[in-house]
């Protein structure tokens, strides 16, 4: 099963998949959404619905079939729309991120959304979810969306959009398929988040045992550096040096992906990472990214410079390695130590050295360090190959998708 997911990686459809039975696609015919889907406008006042299982569109997962979050009417003001048990949930606003998943339940959800039903006479309700989830559905949703800072699908426009419907049993075959795929993503995602907490524990569990022994992080760093606020040049060019920011600090990883650059003069010498840097984000319009860290390690870039939204930390190497550094600032006790020192300014959170300098950490032996940083990263393994499965699968799934909706009929 392993061999077998993982080569799924660099999957790519087979033009051969077209020959199967499965993909026939005579007696499939092109039909407006409005013919085999209706848009289930049902109003509710939430003080008629306080103790109904509400769905916001922030409940919605991108590209996840499942409701995993929800409130409750009372917790909510404003006109909603109520779902029955087997509707499909879409979210109309901001159709780009893909928010789309099959109710389990009866309950009330956002006016933001569309309550979508299947019409089981031309489309079977088990099936009309993937059909959605296309890219070509996707994209069309997004085409047509009005307005500018929060476009939205109207069903006046939605309904009248061509797609191309299989027969009802080959329909049948298809959502057979899909949705044993869905089974095991979601299998692997539970998998990958079981092993996530498991982490976490561990990481808990370390702080314990020095939460008597704590240090202040001044103390075990020879340095704190704001990075370098220069305008940067988009494009990359000969002498140009990589500037790392904000985003390409997720995730607890630097991503190299979106990268702007810089001259590397005499000036910015101060702004060069060495390897074992410790990045922390200092400013940010959501709170929840202010004091993210990631250790810079030489890559395919030999050097690079960092911007001044970021901060800097060199840990002495004698007391404190680097990735632990980033370990005890991404653990939870210490993340609620930065929120304390979190100061809002013009719409921005922020964090300065000295509250940076101010944190509190466990400093046990270098050789503990270690131990302790070996054990995250066995753990951490299984929370890796989880998720490299379940992407697997989504990419699968993807393919599969596409090759059956992007198209004409015969």
């Amino acid at each position: 099963m392993t061999a077998t997911l993982s080569s799924l990686k660099n999957f790519r459809p087979n033009s051969d998949w077209a020959k199967l039975p499965l993909f026939d696609r005579t007696g499939w015919r092109t039909m407006a959404f409005g013919e085999f889907a209706v848009s289930v406008n049902e109003r509710v006042e939430p003080s008629s619905a306080a103790d109904e299982i509400y769905v916001g569109l922030d409940d919605l997962d991108s590209g996840c079939l499942h409701v995993r979050r929800w409130g409750k009417g009372s917790d909510v003001i404003g006109t909603k729309l109520r779902f029955r048990k087997g509707d499909i949930i879409f979210g109309r606003r901001r159709a780009y991120q893909r928010k789309l998943a099959v109710a389990e339940f009866d309950g009330i959800c956002s006016a933001h959304a569309m309550v979508t039903r299947a019409k089981p006479k031309l489309v079977l309700p088990e099936f009309l979810p993937f059909l959605m989830m296309s890219d070509r559905f996707m994209k069309r949703a997004v085409e047509i969306s009005v307005g500018s800072l929060s476009p939205t699908i109207n069903w006046t426009t939605l309904k009248h959009e061509p797609f191309i419907l299989p027969p009802l049993d080959q329909q049948r075959r298809i959502a057979e398929i899909l949705w044993a795929v869905d089974a095991n993503i979601q299998c692997w995602q539970g998998t990958s988040h079981a092993a996530g907490e498991m982490r976490r524990a561990v990481v808990t569990e370390f702080i314990a045992q020095y939460e008597s022994k704590l240090v202040s992080l001044g103390d075990c760093l020879d340095e704190v550096q704001y990075g370098s606020s220069s305008k940067a040049i988009l494009q990359p060019a000969s002498g140009l040096l990589p500037l790392l920011r904000i985003p390409n600090v997720i995730g607890g990883k630097v991503d190299y992906a979106d990268l702007v650059w810089l001259e590397p003069t005499e000036e910015f010498t101060k702004y060069r990472l060495k390897d074992g840097d410790v990045l922390i984000v200092r400013t940010n319009g959501n709170p929840e990214y202010v004091g993210r860290t990631a250790v810079h390690e030489v890559s395919k870039y030999k050097e690079c410079l960092f911007a001044s939204y970021l901060i800097r930390l060199r840990p002495k190497q004698e007391m404190l390695m680097p990735r632990f550094l980033h370990e005890m600032l991404e653990s939870e006790r210490v993340k609620k130590e930065i929120r304390k020192q979190v100061k809002s300014s013009a719409g921005n959170y922020n964090l300065n050295t000295q509250g940076i300098r101010g944190l509190r950490i466990p400093l046990p032996s270098i050789q503990v360090q270690q131990v302790f940083l070996e054990r995250l990263a066995s753990v951490g393994s299984a929370v890796d190959a989880a998720s490299r499965h379940a992407e697997s699968l989504l990419t699968l799934r993807t393919a599969f998708l596409n090759n059956h909706f992007t198209g004409h009929t015969p």
